[in-house]
């Protein structure tokens, strides 16, 4: 089992720290007993930050709050200093978008640059953690057919996706490749990218804008009721993503890219583990819609189901290969069905799902 030994004698810095993902990392770091430099938009909106302020009054870490924009050159200089690791957490995530250019690539690619060209400015900084996403590895599940022997692993890259196919996963590609670029450019701070599948279960808050959040609602508000598409996907739980930080950070033997990935699943292995708890209460769907359904109608339904992506990826199983977070990181990842419950109940407690 691979030992890591958390260094507190140096803060570090966590970008974009009110998103679903950054909140438990943010979480992590607090329980390790880290100066976390958290950067947000606006640090005097304290009510949007007053989760995370309970957060640090809970844990024996500590917590400061920085203005960042990850489209201002310089912007993060001031949260970077003094920093030992660097935790680039921030980048956009939704699913349609009119301008793909504008809302996802420049945010991305630009917001890597700036903070990996301050961390090359920032002489305390020894470590960039990357939450880079596996969307740079694949575009499609029919993209299996690619790889050597049939399962996602870190040599891959994504080479099919565009402005106009796949765009969130052309950002991710972008941005990463240029996190490479410039890390490999210089030799005084390591690169660690951790590549996850989808992420879901519970944050911190509830983030009812996430993707993650808005596609977990559809289990449980009748959208899916008529069937769920057979959609292969990985899996990962957001509790397991922010203890993936947190090794990456302090795991010496960390390096290159890692899948953070617990389970090879689908749509309707993820509604079957909610069956038990919820099904007497909710609408979760038990039948699969049929694909050619799907191709028919899908775009009308959810702008993102056009017939290539119902074509390339319904129907077709995903397989990604995480044993080198096992084997580097020391990880191990929570049952799927712990995931999916616990994510639907804090929907359930928070009043964004409501019984039928």
């Amino acid at each position: 089992m691979p030992s890591f030994t958390v260094n507190t004698d140096k803060p570090v810095m966590v970008s974009g720290a009110t998103g679903y993902i950054a909140g438990r990392v943010v979480e992590r770091l607090l329980q390790a007993g880290l100066t976390v430099h958290a950067t947000v938009r606006d640090p005097s909106n304290t009510e949007r930050l007053a989760y995370l302020e309970e957060l640090a009054a809970h844990n024996p870490g500590s917590l400061r709050f920085f203005a960042a924009n990850l489209l201002e050159e310089g912007s993060f200089a001031e949260a970077m200093e003094g920093c030992g690791v660097v935790f680039h957490v921030a980048s956009p995530f939704v699913a349609s978008t009119n301008d793909p250019q504008k809302t996802l690539v420049e945010p991305a690619v630009n917001g890597t640059r700036n903070v990996m060209e301050q961390a090359g400015a920032t002489p305390s900084v020894e470590r960039v953690v990357l939450t880079g996403s596996c969307g740079a590895i694949y575009c499609d599940n029919a993209d299996l057919e690619l790889t050597e022997g049939g399962v996602f692993t870190e040599e891959h890259w994504n080479t099919t996706s565009s402005l106009e196919y796949g765009a969130y996963s052309y950002s991710k590609t972008l941005a990463e490749k240029e996190a490479w670029r410039l890390a490999e450019a210089q030799s005084r701070y390591s690169l660690v990218v951790l590549n996850p599948s989808m992420v879901m279960g519970p944050g911190v808050a509830v983030h009812a804008g996430s993707e993650s959040v808005v596609l977990f609602k559809q289990f449980g508000d009748g959208s899916l009721k008529p069937g769920v598409p057979d959609l292969g996907m990985g899996i990962v739980d957001i509790r397991d993503v922010a203890e993936a930080h947190l090794r990456a950070a302090f795991t010496p033997e960390a390096s290159g890219r890692i899948i953070i990935s617990g389970h090879n699943t689908s749509f309707p292995e993820m509604a079957k583990t909610l069956v038990p708890t919820f099904g007497d209460r909710f609408p979760i769907p038990r039948r699969v819609m049929p694909k050619f359904i799907l191709w028919l109608v899908g775009s009308f339904v959810n702008p993102a189901l056009t017939r290539s992506y119902v074509s390339k990826n319904v129907g077709w199983p995903w397989k990604g290969d995480s044993s080198k977070s096992v084997r580097v990181l020391g990880m191990t990842y929570r049952p799927l069905q712990e995931t999916t419950v616990d994510m639907f109940q804090q929907l359930v407690d928070a009043g964004e799902l409501q019984p039928k």
